[in-house]
């Protein structure tokens, strides 16, 4: 019994690191700042969602399952912690987790989905910028192909999650 207790704190722990490491990468400036992903809690919604999209294909991949479900649901936690600290009560929290919980699936689904550039490109502007013209477009498809072969190359049971540079607009330069 202490040995599935060590297992599963071990197990929120990595899920924990590998939320925030999604979390980062889905708040890097450079999204909003030049690359036109909204500064809003959508925006960021999608943002996490593309990230964690992707970091759940890798670790899908890798067959640890229960670490794709810690993940899942550390993500979760963070998103009931979040409308929380936004003001939401109780009153109307389960509602409000169902409609987030429907999104972020059929985001993941559709991103699964988008192996090659094309498709990937009309799930970008569909999803992220709203079926609004963008230049950008390209520019988050191409990141999004190239943070998937990134990852490829790494072990999330190690803790770390690659997902390679940031991507760089026509206005600036990112890291």
């Amino acid at each position: 019994m202490l040995d599935t207790i060590r297992k599963s704190a071990a197990l929120r722990a990595l899920s924990a690191r590998l939320d925030a490491q999604v979390a980062a990468r889905g708040r890097a400036p450079v999204f909003y700042a030049q690359l036109g992903v909204p500064d809003t809690i959508d925006g960021r919604f999608d943002m996490l969602a593309l990230h964690a999209a992707a970091a759940l294909e890798r670790i899908e991949e890798t067959g640890a399952r229960d670490l794709a479900q810690a993940l899942i649901d550390a993500i979760f936690v963070s998103f009931d912690e979040g409308l929380r600290q936004l003001g939401a009560g109780d009153v109307g929290m389960s509602r409000r987790m169902k409609k987030m919980a429907s999104a972020f699936f059929g985001r993941m689904q559709a991103y699964r989905d988008a192996r090659d550039t094309t498709s990937l490109e009309a799930v970008i502007a569909r999803n992220i910028y709203r079926g609004a013209p963008s230049p950008h477009v390209a520019i988050l498809s191409a990141y999004v192909m190239s943070a998937r072969a990134h990852l490829a190359k790494c072990d999330p049971a190690e803790g770390v999650l690659d997902f390679g540079s940031l991507p760089v607009s026509a206005k600036g330069a990112s890291s």
